[in-house]
């Protein structure tokens, strides 16, 4: 993972990413690069299934993988100038004037050979010269002219730059040098970086869109300073250091709000990108059905098939309707997907009431499908529900065609024999017109656990 070093700004969705933390993430990218910003799209964890459809469809590079915010060795290297073994001191002398003191040398294969301190310096004058009288009496060009392997310290830490500082940091603490390489998985030259700096690193900047909790966020997110949330659900942000900008909105879905932005800044996004918002729309809203849709969510639905069935797209000759069917359609169904796969492919999790738990969802076409994979996926759920350390989990299956869900549960849950909805003999529950977890599910499941 390349870290921030040119002031980047990372946009990123929550953990178990949908289509519309991608299709959001990558059109504000998109929007704040027009602006002159140097903002990077990034995903917080695999795509699903319908996702990876939608990017495939529109030939649409998926964002970079970003799983955490902890500083990596990256962030701090510097690719200072390098000498090989054979060439002669001076040189090596002349790039250690120029970076403070310190010169790389590196072999043929562009791995690391020694490195040339001011120590390393000291000791080989005391090597070469001594106290010898005749050695006394050698000159400057001579020393100069012997090659700068002899004056190499190989005894300096490698670090990958790829691996988070704090892991390392007992053993800078312990070193008494003040410089240490940095590599690649290859074992390769990447930079020099300094203790200082190692103490100190850069605070990766994020946005955050469609997610504003920290358990749905990316790891070590304290370790990052959050500039601005774009979202579309309940509250539950972390502290930030100073005032943000802060948008959460009643609206269907995240890309909607990003539309918006990019129509308000008088812009239309190129078709491809317009037609991936319009996959985070369409997906959010069941095709502007769910009941989270507003009259914003129809008006940018339309905005962006107009940016996006345009003659020579991928999506030419497309209707919302016709669209928003492939969309949905790429992502439902159980018979093809690992029961692993389908409990965390869409979870979110949640801390109420003293408990936590997680609320996985899976859209099908027919709600028969959850009668022939129950066990299978009762058993997945259980396993979800031990490895996160969860008291309870929950998969909600929802009929994309009918329009209701049917809710599965690892075990009784004190509290959740409240729920409005019928319990059935498999014991899931039935869940007549419940299609949306955030606007429907998620405030039964909170009541019922308050009480």
């Amino acid at each position: 993972m390349a870290e921030n070093k040119n002031n980047a700004i990372y946009v990123v969705g929550h953990v178990n990413p949908d289509t519309d933390s991608i299709a959001a993430a990558m059109g504000y990218a998109w929007l704040l690069q027009d602006q002159g910003q140097n903002a990077i799209a990034a995903r917080a964890g695999h795509l699903n299934p319908q996702t990876t459809w939608v990017l495939n469809h529109l030939k649409i590079e998926l964002p970079m993988l970003l799983t955490d915010a902890s500083p990596r060795f990256a962030s701090i290297s510097h690719r200072l100038n390098t000498a090989s073994p054979d060439h002669p001191l001076r040189e090596v002398w002349s790039i250690a004037n120029r970076t403070g003191g310190v010169a790389p040398i590196v072999d043929s294969e562009g791995k690391p050979f020694g490195l040339v301190t001011v120590i390393s310096l000291f000791d080989f004058l005391s090597r070469t010269i001594g106290s010898h009288p005749r050695r006394e009496e050698m000159r400057i060009g001579e020393l100069m002219d012997m090659p700068g392997h002899e004056a190499v310290d190989r005894t300096v830490p490698q670090f990958l730059g790829n691996t988070r500082i704090r892991d390392a940091l007992n053993r800078i603490l312990r070193e008494e040098r003040t410089e240490f390489w940095v590599v690649d998985e290859t074992g390769r030259y990447v930079g020099i970086c300094r203790h200082r700096e190692a103490l100190n690193p850069p605070r990766m900047q994020l946005i955050l869109v469609d997610h504003n909790e920290p358990g749905q966020a990316i790891g070590s997110i304290d370790e990052a300073d959050i500039i601005e949330i774009v979202d579309h659900h309940r509250l539950g942000n972390p502290s930030t250091r100073t005032p943000i900008r802060f948008t959460v909105d009643v609206v269907g879905s995240t890309s909607t709000l990003i539309s918006e932005r990019i129509n308000d800044a008088g812009l239309s996004a190129p078709p491809e990108l317009a037609g991936l918002l319009l996959a985070g729309v369409l997906s959010d809203t069941l095709i502007l059905t769910s009941p989270t849709t507003t009259p914003r969510d129809y008006e940018a639905a339309e905005r962006l098939g107009r940016w996006a069935f345009v003659i020579g797209s991928p999506l030419a000759g497309e209707t919302v309707q016709s669209y928003g069917e492939k969309v949905i359609s790429s992502g439902t169904g159980l018979a093809t997907r690992d029961p692993a796969d389908i409990v965390s492919a869409d979870l979110k999790l949640y801390e109420e009431a003293g408990l936590s738990f997680g609320v996985a969802q899976a859209e099908v076409t027919s709600l028969v499908e959850l009668d022939e994979y129950h066990d299978q996926l009762k058993e997945a759920l259980i396993k979800l529900r031990d490895a996160k350390g969860l008291n309870f989990a929950v998969l909600m299956v929802t009929d994309v065609v009918r329009g209701s869900s049917r809710l599965l549960l690892t075990s009784d849950v004190p509290g959740l024999g409240g729920l409005p909805y019928p319990k059935l003999p498999d014991g899931t529950f039935r869940l007549p017109g419940v299609v949306s977890r955030k606007k429907q599910l998620l405030p039964a499941l909170l009541s019922a656990l308050e009480g």
